[in-house]
C-alpha cells in the first residue's frame, strides 16, 4: 500500500510540475523555492505543538489548492506560484515517507512513524 501511496503522490509532483511550467516562470524558480516550504520546521524550536501547527500549515495540500485558486482568482501569479509550490512539495515529502505531523512529535506523520528505528 505504501508504494501505491508514494506512486500518487509521485503524479501529483509531476501535475505540480506541470502547473508550474504554465505559469512561465524561469525554472530555476522552482529549484529554488522548493525547499522553502519546510521553513515551517522552525516552529519546532518553540515546541511540539506549536511545530506540526507550523509544519501542518505549510505542507497542506488542500490549503495550496486554496492559494492557487485565490491566485487565478485575484489574477496574481505570485500566489498562484506559491500555491503551486507548496502542493509540490508536499507531494514530493510524502514520496519521501514525509506526512503531516501530530502534536507527539517530528516523527509521527499520518503516513506512519518516520526514523532509523522503523527501517
Amino acid at each position: 500500500m505504501k508504494n501505491l501511496i508514494r506512486l500518487e503522490e509521485l503524479a501529483m509532483l509531476v501535475l505540480g510540475i506541470f502547473m508550474f511550467g504554465l505559469l512561465g516562470y524561469q525554472w530555476w524558480w522552482f529549484l529554488v523555492l522548493i525547499l522553502a516550504p519546510d521553513i515551517g520546521m522552525l516552529g519546532y524550536l518553540v515546541n511540539q505543538r506549536v511545530g506540526a501547527i507550523a509544519y501542518n500549515l505549510f505542507h497542506h495540500k488542500g490549503l495550496a489548492i486554496l492559494i492557487y485558486f485565490l491566485g487565478m482568482y485575484l489574477s496574481l501569479p505570485i500566489i498562484q506560484l506559491t500555491g503551486v509550490i507548496l502542493f509540490s512539495h508536499a507531494s514530493m515529502d510524502r514520496v519521501f515517507g514525509y506526512g503531516l505531523k501530530y502534536n507527539s512529535g517530528f516523527n509521527h506523520t499520518h503516513l506512519g512513524e518516520i526514523g532509523k528505528k522503523n527501517r
